[in-house]
């Protein structure tokens, strides 16, 4: 922890570097960045969706055709998603409190579990359409948050069109940004936690996915970034996090080969985020922390479970994985 608290050289008075001792983002730069979902807002949608009843459930709009868009009886709507087997829903309430852990929930959407009781009274109003969407009785289903006017997210360079080039990915690293102007740079502070996290989780639905798909489509890295949207303020939002911790950790073999060259391909670090690692990395407490958020959030957890030992495990290793790459890029 002390390794990330000691103050190298500074820059000059009156310069605005958007990088502090050679790896973390600038605090001016960082104070730019949109807040996104603030933790007391977050809190009262989740115990306000939590006591509201579904009011109506429509088609469209929330991905795959088993999931609906809920209307709630206080007058939110929410993407209700039903997972093709329970580690989808296991996977997105995890990867929801690992956010919490590493300090950056405020850019996932709200989301809460509930379970689906035709004769409940939360349900109770949408019976007919529960009767015809083939969701089993006693699924447990997410709830997220619903936000309007997100649009497109096409990756920035090093990520973006360079990759689709076929270069290999370069690190992003602090002598590339002297020349960028603010809006970018607000963009790349976001976009370093967002690799950093789908590493943590494994998630290949996201950057990664576009990556493997360059082998048949050399500009996919010039279109949208799949479950990656921008707010209006410019904030991203990191969506359906399903494939994260659970059933990403079962296909490390093939996805690894993608997820870790793109967290290598970045050298600056919001300074929090790296704090957060390096406790968890000392402490070897990722799953301890992870379980103790879920368990104390999320009153319906026992109804996935946890993760199993060795996910525990792998969590862990990829943490301290993590670690020793930010120790790298400060050696750098």
């Amino acid at each position: 922890e002390q390794r990330f608290a000691v103050t190298g050289s500074q820059p000059p008075a009156g310069t605005a570097s958007p990088v502090e001792r050679g790896i973390f983002w600038s605090r001016e730069l960082e104070q730019q960045v949109p807040p996104g979902f603030a933790a007391e807002e977050a809190a009262a949608w989740l115990s306000a969706a939590r006591a509201a009843r579904v009011s109506a459930l429509e088609r469209g709009g929330c991905g795959r055709s088993s999931n609906r868009l809920a209307r709630l009886s206080d007058g939110s709507r929410a993407c209700v998603r039903y997972g093709i087997n329970p580690e989808q829903i296991q996977g997105e309430a995890l990867s929801y409190h690992l956010a919490g852990v590493l300090g950056m929930q405020e850019r996932l959407p709200p989301m809460v579990l509930a379970l689906v009781e035709t004769r409940g009274r939360q349900w109770e109003p949408v019976r007919e359409e529960l009767r015809g969407s083939h969701w089993a009785e006693g699924a447990v289903v997410s709830l997220t948050r619903w936000v309007d006017n997100l649009t497109a997210v096409v990756a920035p360079a090093p990520w973006g069109a360079e990759a689709g080039a076929g270069r290999r990915l370069q690190p992003l690293s602090a002598g590339e940004l002297g020349g960028l102007p603010p809006s970018q740079l607000v963009e790349l502070v976001q976009w370093s936690d967002l690799i950093l996290f789908d590493y943590l989780t494994a998630n290949f639905d996201r950057l990664v996915s576009n990556l493997f798909s360059l082998q048949w489509d050399p500009r996919v890295m010039r279109r949208a970034t799949s479950n990656l949207l921008r707010a209006p303020d410019g904030g991203l939002v990191f969506m359906d996090n399903e494939a994260g911790l659970v059933h990403g950790y079962r296909l490390l073999a093939m996805w690894d080969p993608y997820n870790e060259p793109l967290l290598r391909s970045v050298c600056v670090f919001r300074e929090g985020t790296a704090r957060r690692v390096a406790e968890l990395h000392r402490r070897r407490s990722a799953a301890a922390e992870l379980r103790r958020r879920y368990r104390a959030r999320e009153p319906l957890w026992a109804h996935l479970g946890f993760l199993s030992d060795r996910q525990a495990e792998l969590l862990q290793a990829r943490v301290d994985f993590v670690h020793r790459h930010i120790a790298h890029c400060r050696a750098q």
